[in-house]
């Protein structure tokens, strides 16, 4: 009688292992992505979600197809929350949006305006908040609310500016705005500065306090060449940043008021005053290349 004997399973004796191929990228623990397939390879590859690793969000619910957003980055300390897009930047372009009705019929319809870094991923949508007849009455000096959103559609910022008299006669009543972020708190304030010949405001803080200075040439014109308004120091002798207006073409400057800025400030400036300068943009906006009707 033979022995009983117990064989444990084992490898096969002719086991085969495919070798690692060179690009391929393994599935991690708690990153999701979807598969992509690439030419000459058998194997599918785990392609990071958009907003991952520094990849733009694109085509956000309400938003125009094809739109780049730019990647949210660390919120810093006691930063108001929307405004961690400010922080790692120093320049902003803020494009207004071409109305067709308003060039058709020739009647003023609310301004919208895209935001964007220097890279042109946006980072805000602003869309003016009025009435008919407060645009159409009261032209360039009408009082508007202004909000501006992030690419979920948050808001984060709220310009108010209240009506005053445009006339730089009447020093007794001059331009102002007021910053709110998030909207209810504000964070700062532009103030217009009389001056019988240039174009002059004042930043301020949320306390009321003098922080930087604007100024502007005497004609304010943007006839084939831009105009550049400096920020500077309180005293005026360091210049920290530009906000400029750029010429867009001539058939764009006759026929529309869609207009072109560019905003510079040091990277390392408090994102607060960031968004101080954004509404000191949009005021100067309204100011001086709003079109009358």
């Amino acid at each position: 009688m033979k022995p009983f004997q117990i064989r444990l399973p084992g490898p096969p004796r002719h086991a085969v292992y495919p070798k690692h191929q060179a690009g391929h990228i393994g599935k991690q623990a708690g990153h999701l992505g979807s598969q992509a397939f690439y030419p000459g390879h058998q194997h599918s590859y785990l392609v990071p979600p958009a907003g991952a690793a520094g990849i733009p969000v694109q085509n956000q619910p309400g938003r125009p197809a094809g739109a780049l957003w730019m990647p949210a980055p660390p919120p810093p300390l006691n930063c108001p929350p929307g405004l961690e897009y400010l922080s790692q930047i120093d320049m902003i372009l803020i494009h207004q949006q071409i109305e067709l009705l308003e060039v058709l019929f020739s009647f003023e319809s609310s301004n919208v305006y895209e935001i964007k870094n220097s890279f042109g991923q946006r980072i805000y949508f602003a869309a003016e908040d009025t009435n008919f007849c407060t645009r159409n009455c009261c032209g360039r000096s009408r009082p508007f609310t202004l909000r501006i959103t992030d690419n979920v559609g948050q808001e984060v910022i709220t310009l108010e500016r209240p009506l005053r008299c445009n006339c730089c006669c009447c020093p007794c009543c001059l331009q102002e705005i007021e910053i709110q972020a998030p909207p209810g708190v504000p964070v700062g304030y532009v103030t217009q500065t009389w001056h019988p010949f240039l174009t002059k405001f004042t930043i301020k803080n949320q306390k009321g306090e003098d922080v930087l200075k604007i100024s502007g040439p005497c004609i304010v014109c943007s006839c084939f060449a831009g105009v550049d308004f400096e920020i500077t120091s309180l005293d005026e002798q360091i210049v920290v940043g530009r906000i400029s207006k750029h010429w867009s073409g001539l058939l764009r400057e006759a026929f529309t008021d869609a207009d072109n800025f560019g905003i510079q400030f040091p990277r390392d400036l408090d994102v607060k005053m960031k968004a101080v300068m954004i509404g000191a943009c949009f005021l100067i906006d309204y100011m001086f290349f709003e079109r009358t009707r």
